[in-house]
């Protein structure tokens, strides 16, 4: 039996293309543009920041964590202000790296060669630096709740599980575009 045709009511869902000017991967080469370039700003002005505080002297900074209790003031020395400072421009230019990456592995995608072998390389680099930014992040915090004296939680191991499997994620792509890679090296050479 044959269900009877429905008007249309002049409406037809959008086409998205894949590649070319107005396609999503347009949009999304210029997210990356945006996102890369703002972690640069970033991490230069927190680098300059960081130059400028090491010959500006400052007294200690007085910070206070407060709870339903009341509150604990506690003195910052110019020395964790510094590493403060440090830590958010690594990880800032960590995650710069990181889109800098994506940028050339997207290059070769818009290309249509997605498993040239260099994003090989590269998704390892940004397994490796996805890796040491989740790493020194979490170091940070615990060193935080340090000094914070009690009043912070420190983060246990357990907060890491995501970025793990993350990281694990990202070496297990690289080991997929590897054997693309390598397929796709073999199919040249078959005649």
């Amino acid at each position: 039996m044959r269900l009877p045709k429905m008007p249309t009511l002049g409406l037809r869902a959008p086409t998205l293309r894949t590649f070319g000017p107005g396609s999503v991967s347009s949009l999304l080469n210029i997210a990356l543009a945006v996102a890369y370039w703002l972690m640069i700003a970033l991490t230069v002005l927190l680098v300059v920041c960081f130059v400028v505080l090491v010959f500006v002297p400052v007294s200690n900074l007085g910070l206070t964590f407060t709870d339903d209790a009341g509150g604990t003031q506690i003195p910052v020395p110019k020395a964790y202000i510094l590493f403060g400072i440090g830590a958010f421009a690594g990880y800032f230019g960590g995650f710069a790296l990181i889109l800098g990456h994506l940028r050339r592995i997207f290059r070769t995608l818009a290309l249509g060669d997605p498993f040239h072998p260099a994003n090989v390389r590269r998704l390892k680099q940004i397994g490796l630096i996805l890796a040491v930014v989740t790493g020194g992040a979490w170091l940070g915090q615990t060193l935080v709740a340090r000094i914070a004296r009690g009043e912070l939680d420190a983060p246990s191991i357990f907060n890491l599980a995501t970025p793990v499997f993350s990281v694990l994620i990202v070496f297990v792509l690289a080991e997929v575009f590897r054997e693309g890679a390598r397929l796709r090296r073999e199919s040249e050479l078959t005649i």
